[in-house]
């Protein structure tokens, strides 16, 4: 679309979501029951193969097209010193990912997953990546505004940060069986504990990790950052798209838009760390019934991400004392979703081996 659509249009898309399916969820718990093992023998592999047999509707879930959708952009409020690295870092990064260089195109080559690099708020210029098949220019503004100052964005930019994040899922659809969230943008960490502050009601002091890597002095200053955005802008918790525009960022809105054009599409959604977490919290708080195609991938070491996913109701994955981000995590955790959906398909029942002592 042309244009931005309109806030009734977001709500129509969202009423298209539905919980994933308990009677497939039924049937792979059933099926698990006869292969040959003790029962429920490989734990949550196995409660991630029922997951997916409702999120899918299949007893046999699709999952070989895999991509990582990178979200990027750029924070006003980096001018208040709450990163380790300079904002310029941000375009260079997405032109490390272009070259294929940086740790997500490494994972992705392993798990066989397409890597796609959407500009939806980066302050520099990438205009000459225009022609590579693995950027996106969806560019809403460079950058938000210092959310230490006022608004980080308008609600009209926050719905477009949805929509453009969604529009890609859609793009993505005919090729794609499973998705993963990935994000970049020099102080994200800042915007996403704003939004999990604001959402989950706690004290910035309890989300607020390094980032970067910033020394406690830092991370001290980046809560009172904060904090004082908090009381400046005074974001709705029980309105998501107002938290968004007031202390949110624009790709932390548009992997909100992937994780609900996923759901809408009743396909599975890797969520990577805390970034993508955020804008997962965000879909969730937007759609309910888009949590139940969301699967944690792995636990990042920002404590934000833990009262995240806690809301979330989620237990990732893989815990690897992981922060970069990029979807890093997420594409590791494909592994596993393959694994899951090959026992599910592929291992034999205790009738067909020829087993004795299994049951239904």
């Amino acid at each position: 679309m042309s244009e931005p659509f309109p806030e009734s249009w977001l709500t129509e898309g969202i009423r298209r979501i539905r919980p994933a399916d308990p009677c497939w969820r039924e049937q792979a718990q059933r099926r698990i029951h006869t292969l040959t093992m003790p029962p429920w023998a490989l734990g949550r592999l196995l409660d991630l193969a029922v997951d997916l047999a409702g999120m899918t509707r299949s007893l046999s879930p699709a999952v070989a097209r895999r991509a990582v959708v990178v979200m990027a952009g750029d924070h006003g409020m980096v001018a208040e010193g709450v990163s380790a690295f300079p904002q310029a870092v941000t375009v260079e990064m997405v032109h490390n990912f272009v070259r294929g260089g940086a740790a997500i195109n490494v994972l992705a080559r392993q798990a066989d997953a397409r890597v796609l690099v959407v500009d939806v708020g980066v302050a520099g210029d990438l205009r000459s990546l225009a022609s590579s098949e693995m950027v996106r220019l969806r560019r809403i503004a460079p950058g938000t505004a210092n959310m230490a100052t006022g608004p980080a964005m308008s609600r009209e930019q926050a719905i477009r940060a949805i929509e453009t994040g969604w529009e890609t899922g859609e793009e993505l659809a005919e090729t794609t069986d499973l998705y993963a969230t990935g994000d970049m943008g020099i102080g994200n960490t800042t915007p996403s504990s704003a939004i999990v502050a604001t959402l989950c009601e706690v004290d910035p002091d309890q989300v607020t990790g390094r980032g970067t890597g910033v020394d406690e002095t830092i991370r001290m200053h980046k809560a009172q950052i904060i904090r004082r955005a908090i009381a400046l802008n005074r974001p709705d918790p029980a309105d998501p798209l107002d938290v968004l525009a007031k202390v949110g960022g624009l790709e932390i809105g548009a992997i909100a838009g992937v994780v609900l054009a996923a759901a809408a599409q009743r396909k599975p959604v890797l969520i990577d760390g805390f970034i993508s977490t955020t804008g997962a919290l965000l879909a969730q708080r937007l759609c309910p019934a888009s949590a139940d195609y969301m699967i944690a991938a792995h636990r990042s070491v920002e404590p934000g991400h833990t009262v995240a996913l806690e809301q979330l109701g989620k237990t990732p994955l893989l815990d690897l004392d992981m922060r970069l981000g990029e979807g890093t995590g997420a594409v590791l955790a494909m592994h596993l979703v393959e694994a899951a959906v090959g026992i599910l398909t592929d291992m034999a029942t205790f009738d067909e081996a020829g087993v004795s002592g299994g049951g239904t």
